[in-house]
């Protein structure tokens, strides 16, 4: 499954390009996109990367949202931008989720989502 995402990268909406790249800006790492199309009905796409601290994952999860917002892409819902541990920003078509290391470790998403199609998005 990963490799199937991967070649067909280029079917993947610009927004999330966009957003995996925005989060590449800011030094995330692993970041993987998720196709969650016809594996679940609440979103489309999952963006998930990492930041080595809160305030790295705040900056990273900061710069996602404001560059997407001046492209008219804005989050319906956000959450843990207080806490720097795991932000989540809802775009109903996808959500980003940045992460912590030891979150990212202890929820598991990319585990939990094992059958969906995966791409492992390249450090610039």
């Amino acid at each position: 499954m990963a490799d199937e995402l991967t070649a067909r990268s280029n079917e993947v909406p610009e927004e999330i390009h966009r957003a995996a790249e925005l989060a590449l800006e800011r030094k995330a790492s692993d970041v993987v996109v998720l196709d969650l199309r016809g594996i679940s009905t609440a979103t489309d796409y999952f963006v998930i990367a990492s930041g080595t601290s809160d305030v790295q994952v705040k900056a990273i999860a900061d710069h996602v949202r404001d560059e997407l917002k001046k492209d008219s892409v804005r989050p319906e819902h956000l959450e843990g931008f207080r806490g720097g541990r795991w932000v989540l920003m809802d775009y109903v078509d996808f959500v980003v989720h940045v992460f912590h290391p030891q979150a990212r470790e202890f929820y598991q998403l990319e585990r939990l989502w094992g059958d969906a199609p995966r791409w492992d998005v390249p450090m610039g």
